[in-house]
Order: C-alpha cells, then structure tokens, then sequence
C-alpha cells in the first residue's frame, strides 16, 4: 500500500506546456471562448478551476437561455456546452490557477499540476456568494447554512427554513425549496426586492412563501446544527428570535480576481476591467462573464462575452502570427 504525502502529491518540476490560447475558468463564458477558440483551430485548453460549469452547474433549471422554451438543468447545460466545444478541439482539464505572469508573451500561468506559456489567455473565473459575516455563519456552514438550495434543498425536506435576499437569485432558490421545504421565509433589508417581475409574481403566489420585509439576520443560532435565527428590523430596530431549520444566503457575490492582483486594472468591487472588446489593460489578456460583469449576470450574457474574447484573441493571435512571419521573412 502507497501512503499518500504532501511531497509525493507535488510534481517536483512543474512541465510547460505551450498553447495558443488558455482559458481560466469553465462556467458559460470559459465554454462558449473554448468554442470559438476551437472552431478557429487554436486548441484551446480550459482549466476547469474547483468546479466545472461554475454556478450555472449548481442551478436546478434555467429557464432564460434562448433556444430551451421547456427550460433546461444548469448541470446539463454546461454538460452540452462542454461537449460542443470538445466537438472542434477544446480540451478541458479539471486544474485550477495558482498563479499568472502577464509581464511578457507567452504569458505564464502555473497551476497544480503544471505550467502553461500561453499566446493568449480568457479569464472566465466568474464570481462566489458573499457571506454575511455575523455569528454563527461560519460554523454552522454545511450543518443547517448553505449558499446552494439545488445541492441542500433534499436535506430540508419537510423542514422551515430562511432565504436572505431579494435579488433574482433568491426567489429562484427559494421557490426551488419549496419543493422539499414545509415553507420557505424570504428575509430582505428593503421593503422591496429587485427580483424580476415574473419571479415575484410566483413567489407572491407560492403558498409555501411568505416574506419578511426591513429586517437583517444578526445571528445564526445553534450548536450541533441551526435551531434558530436573532433578527433586527432596520426601521423599528426590534429584535426578535425566530426558530428555523436552515439558513439559505443570496446576497451577491465576489468576483474570483484575487490571483490577478497587481497584474490587471479592477474597479473598486473587485471585478476586472474590460473596454467593449473584453480586453484588459495587457495586450492579448481577456476577460469575460461575471469575473468583469458586475451589472447583468446572465448566462447569455456571459456566454456572449465569452464569444467575443475568443474573437478578439483569434484576432490577436492572428496579427502577432503575421507579424513574426514578416520579421523571419525580412531577416
């Protein structure tokens, strides 16, 4: 029997591995550059990061992607993606960056398993929930708080539980809960939500749902798992405890840019900035999806910024090309 360590785990000498083009991320906008890369016989390589498919992946059914009328799983969507951008060449490897050099072409980008000297690079690393960092949150995470009803929802079956939000992602998630949930408590800061008209109207008319307006959770009780919540309304500032089963949390999310820090311009959330080509500040460095898109978040949106970075790279690879030909022609 082998016994598994930290120095046998480790490749003593990372291996470099050139490509044309590097995509970082494999959520709609990772998949759809990987598509048009490979339509255009660069061989794109994807490193899928933690999770392939990123958040569409964990999303029961989308049901705003144009050509699906039924709706279709967030699972099986990135699974088609995938299929149709490995279809013209894209190879996609289950690897996450570790760290980048945008200093000088062929840019760097080293990962757990290697090193990548890459012509081009797409940054679709997306972005993460945010947390709302009170007592409790933490430690109750995976024991009664999640960030995710498709994967926990089945665990809360017959069971109340809170949605914190009021954006479309947690009308979404909450009416999703009502399928295992006895009922599901929408608890927003606002006397309104930002939810989408449709959205509202079903979550309105849930019987499962009901809502608690100019209120923020303050703590997450329990000890072995959640019992309860402690509530603060904003307006009144009266403080109450409510009993509950599971805490799901909505709130926005955090652009994943922590690994270009100090390589590339982002704005004062964090999220990477892009003029309308998807270009970043360094000349052949794209970026797309909800890593530089703080306003839409969408998977056609995404996607469709995908698209355009591959083109844009395409481009670039294709100028850079000429150029060297002209240069060894001259010399």
């Amino acid at each position: 029997m082998v016994e598994l360590s930290i120095s046998n785990l480790t490749p003593s000498k990372p291996e470099q591995e050139r490509v044309q083009v590097l995509i970082i991320g494999s959520g709609p906008a990772g998949l759809s550059a990987a598509l048009y890369a490979a339509r255009a016989d660069l061989n794109p390589v994807v490193l899928t990061g933690m999770e392939l498919g990123g958040q569409v992946s964990l999303t029961y059914i989308v049901e705003n992607y144009p050509g699906f009328p039924d709706g279709v799983g967030g699972a099986e969507m990135v699974e088609l993606f995938q299929k149709q951008a490995e279809r013209f060449g894209a190879r996609i490897e289950f690897d996450t960056a570790t760290e980048v050099d945008f200093s000088q072409r062929p840019f760097k980008v080293k990962t757990y398993n290697g090193e990548y000297l890459a012509e081009s690079v797409i940054i679709t690393t997306g972005a993460t929930p945010k947390h709302l960092d009170i007592p409790g949150e933490v430690e109750l995470t995976g024991r009664g708080v999640s960030y995710c009803a498709t994967c926990d929802g089945w665990f809360f079956k017959d069971k109340d539980v809170v949605v914190i939000g009021g954006g479309d992602s947690a009308l979404e998630e909450g009416l999703f809960l009502t399928r295992y949930a006895k009922s599901v408590t929408i608890v927003h800061r606002r006397d309104e939500l930002r939810a989408g008209a449709i959205l509202q109207k079903r979550a309105s008319g849930n019987p499962k749902i009901k809502f608690i307006w100019n209120t923020i959770i303050t703590d997450i009780l329990g000890e072995e798992a959640v019992t309860g919540i402690r509530m603060k309304n904003v307006t009144s500032g009266e403080v109450i405890e409510h009993p509950i089963d599971g805490v799901f949390i909505f709130i926005g999310h955090n652009p994943n840019t922590e690994l270009f820090n100090g390589q590339l311009d982002m704005d004062k959330l964090g999220y990477l900035i892009v003029d309308q080509l998807m270009r970043t500040r360094v000349p052949g460095v794209y970026a797309a999806g909800e890593v530089a898109d703080p306003t839409f978040r969408q998977v056609v949106t995404s996607a469709g910024m995908g698209a355009a970075a591959a083109m844009q790279a395409i481009h670039f690879i294709e100028a850079n090309t000429e150029s060297q030909t002209e240069i060894i022609a001259g010399s």
